[in-house]
């Protein structure tokens, strides 16, 4: 036995402990493995990932696969309404641009809007419903009574509201489906929000001194955030589905290119009464395909992170 093996460790090293940063790290880690197994036990999650993976990645190449000078109008490189060919898989539109062309270039604004929206939303929604479960008294009641108004009146007709009095552009579509979808995430983190002010340690981190400001950030807002992520996969379904419909309605940006811009043109066109089938297929299966996907990502995500769903499996 070499001198080595039969040292006996130094006191010193046996006590060493690792560094708080890397035992951190490790416990992320531990977290994620874990949490990535829990998800891809679920087979539908793992499919809507893939084609949520799928379309993003079809988002970010989309400068790198179409020219965005066939995209004008006086450019398009076909004649209108040409049927699907070898030329033009998904056939040509009213001004014979390629539709391929435009249901990649449309999904980086339809992506983009959902993502953004989605984001107003769920940060609006979370800061409500923290501060509504934290608070409690008369605060609580005003919040959730705003937030209730939000909730009768419907979301569609709120942000064509905001869309028509607003300038039409990408930026109001974005803040017309923020500002209208986030009740339902406020009542879902103020919910959570009590039931983790609830929990012993809350009581020990006020008698410590602990603010209210180190008590929301510090111990609330990691609890809530499962919930969040969950809802947040769940929203941007939504939020891309809003944006096409105000988009079909004339009431998005009119010099961008989105999925729903696509089919508020064919419905211009008289596509519909033509006959030009392959002018709405794509956008519409499109946006319904993309919505599956975060859909499927939603409910895998919070069958992962709630314990009693994922004891039901």
């Amino acid at each position: 036995m070499s001198q080595s093996e039969r040292a006996p460790c130094s006191p010193a090293s046996q006590g060493r402990a690792a560094p708080p940063r890397a035992m951190a790290w490790r416990r992320r880690r531990t977290a994620w493995l874990r949490f990535w197994r829990e998800y891809r036990r679920n087979r539908a999650g793992v499919v809507g990932l893939a084609g949520l993976m799928l379309f993003v990645l079809l988002a970010l190449a989309a400068p790198l696969l179409v020219d965005p000078a066939q995209l004008s109008l006086t450019g398009a490189p076909g004649t209108p309404y040409q049927p699907p060919s070898a030329r033009f898989p998904l056939g040509t539109d009213n001004f014979g641009r390629s539709l391929l062309d435009l249901v990649i270039w449309g999904s980086r604004v339809s992506l983009t809007v959902g993502f953004l929206a989605t984001l107003v939303s769920v940060t609006l929604g979370s800061l409500v419903g923290i501060l509504a479960g934290h608070f409690r008294g008369w605060t609580a009641t005003v919040l959730m009574r705003i937030t209730d108004w939000f909730l009768v009146l419907p979301t569609l007709v709120l942000a064509i509201a905001l869309a028509a009095v607003l300038s039409r552009s990408t930026l109001t579509v974005i803040v017309a489906i923020g500002v209208t979808a986030w009740p339902t995430t406020a009542r879902l983190v103020r919910a959570q929000t009590l039931a983790v002010e609830a929990r012993p340690y809350i009581e020990r981190a006020k008698a410590l001194g602990g603010g209210h400001g180190h008590i929301m950030l510090r111990h609330v807002l990691p609890n809530v955030m499962p919930l969040v992520l969950a809802q947040t996969t769940l929203l941007v379904a939504n939020s891309i589905i809003t944006e096409s419909t105000l988009a079909f309605l004339g009431l998005g940006d009119p010099t961008t290119v989105s999925w729903g811009a696509i089919l508020q043109d064919a419905r211009e066109a008289g596509a519909i009464s033509a006959g030009v089938w392959w002018y709405l297929i794509p956008p519409g299966l499109a946006i319904a395909l993309v919505a599956l996907t975060f859909t499927l990502c939603g409910r895998a995500l919070e069958g992962v992170l709630n314990p009693k769903l994922r004891e039901r499996r």
